[in-house]
């Protein structure tokens, strides 16, 4: 014998308090302003990515804002081939890939001991990460250029993966430290009354559990390392070992170009990082919207 309920009926004022929400002005001009807002930050982009495919003439005939007439490609080859934009970019993603890999394990590693270990003496070291991460990089190139000279790595993406790796760190494990800080006792203890030690419960309970929070960190960092400019300026300089902002930067500086192949490097130079955030975007999402939950 199965009970079935009826739906409970609607309330009569129901209706027209849904309608009423739909019809709010206030909506509207916070969508119309949004709006706004979005197509200024793509405006830029699309200005670029015309006058990437244009040619010298097209420009010159029509200005920056018009429509191209055909798709002139010679822009961007040239570009690629001028500055061997490959081994560039080649740089730019090994030394990021690597950053991200190894800034999130460290972060992980000094979380664990300050959140979850509780060891002496973390405020302290909260304190050291947070002001290592608000230290400008202009007073860290002399003391890190000298001691990259007597180690030998001057001129060596090692030098930078290492730079980055602990810079990046320094922020993950303040952020990590107050995740894990909340991170449920429960877990943990049945972790260790089913036979795991802190080791095993870090990989198998903790990490798991965290892995949203992770995966906004790699992004992050994976992009803030692709941008970074200052740094890579100072300790590569030899043209094989360049980034691909360094290298931006460098032939702006170096050698006259004109209007389109200069938006052609522009846009080439940002694209790889904006489709690395787009096969990210869904645990960026996951992860800022776990945090928003806890």
């Amino acid at each position: 014998m199965t009970v079935t309920t009826a739906p409970a009926p609607a309330k009569a004022g129901d209706a027209p308090v849904q309608a009423a929400k739909r019809r709010n002005p206030a909506r509207f001009a916070i969508l119309a302003g949004l709006l706004v807002l979005l197509l200024l930050v793509i405006a830029p982009l699309l200005v670029v990515a015309l006058n990437a495919f244009k040619s010298p003439s097209d420009y010159a005939g029509n200005g920056p804002l018009s429509i191209p007439a055909h798709l002139y490609w010679d822009g961007i080859v040239n570009f690629w081939n001028r500055i061997n934009f490959g081994q560039k970019l080649w740089n730019s993603f090994i030394s990021s890939i690597v950053v991200a890999t190894l800034g999130v394990l460290l972060s992980i590693l000094n979380a664990y001991a300050l959140g979850i270990g509780r060891v002496r003496g973390r405020v302290w070291f909260l304190v050291f990460f947070l002001v290592a991460n608000l230290l400008p990089q202009e007073a860290l190139v002399y003391p890190l250029y000298y001691l990259s000279k007597q180690a030998g790595l001057y001129d060596n993406l090692i030098s930078i993966i290492i730079i980055f790796t602990v810079v990046q760190s320094a922020f993950g494990t303040y952020l990590l430290t107050s995740v894990y800080a909340e991170f449920p006792t429960e877990l943990l203890e049945a972790a260790a009354i089913d036979g795991a030690g802190k080791w095993r419960s870090l990989w198998r309970v903790v990490v798991p559990v965290s892995r949203p929070t992770l995966g906004v960190l790699f992004t992050f960092f994976f992009i803030w390392t692709w941008n970074e400019f200052f740094l890579p300026l100072v300790f590569l300089v030899s043209n094989d070992n360049q980034t691909v902002p360094v290298a931006l930067g460098v032939l702006q500086g170096d050698r006259l170009m004109d209007a389109t192949t200069t938006s052609a490097s522009a846009l080439i130079g940002i694209l790889p990082a904006m489709v690395f955030f787009l096969i990210f975007q869904r645990t960026l999402t996951r992860g800022i919207a776990a945090g928003a939950i806890k």
